[in-house]
């Protein structure tokens, strides 16, 4: 096959290839750290883990002493609660890297943000809003009810406790 000097193929080519690292770069990445187990000699015992059961909203929301912004829609109690739990958290995007590409909150270095879903009731998929951490243990939370367009910051205080 006869090779081509014709300089538009060439650059479309270049075009195509930055394109597609483009595509790559800004594509969502599940970015949640994954557990690697030691390598063992003897295969490990095979354990059925225990069901897992999520908190149920009423159970978050009959506790007196968690006192939230007005701000925040009645299910953030239960996605703080889970966060402060350490999970397990009901969607498997729940506690990836939020990578502030907007620049809407402070410019922290890569990993220092995470993201969880705040569940929106009849609703069948994620929905639009999400709490936002900063730091590991969380340091700073920010809610955003439109998907990343707007934040805004909170301490979820004597939310602590709830369901420990």
């Amino acid at each position: 096959m006869p090779k081509s000097n014709n300089p538009r193929i060439h650059w479309a080519w270049w075009l195509l290839a930055i394109a597609l690292l483009l595509a790559w770069q800004y594509w969502p990445h599940d970015t949640a750290p994954r557990q690697i187990s030691p390598v063992a000699s003897t295969p490990a015992p095979t354990r059925v883990p225990a069901p897992v059961e999520f908190p149920t909203p009423s159970a978050a929301q009959s506790l007196p002493d968690a006192r939230l912004p007005g701000f925040l829609p009645a299910e953030a109690r239960n996605t703080i609660a889970l966060i402060q739990r350490g999970g397990p958290f009901p969607h498997r995007q729940d506690g990836s890297v939020f990578g502030n590409r907007e620049g809407h909150l402070p410019r922290n270095p890569r990993g220092w943000y995470h993201e969880y879903t705040v569940d929106t009731p009849g609703l069948s998929h994620r929905g639009t809003r999400r709490i936002i951490t900063g730091g590991n243990p969380p340091q700073v939370w920010y809610y955003t009810s439109d998907h990343y367009d707007s934040f805004r910051a909170f301490d979820p205080g004597t939310a602590s406790g709830a369901l420990r």
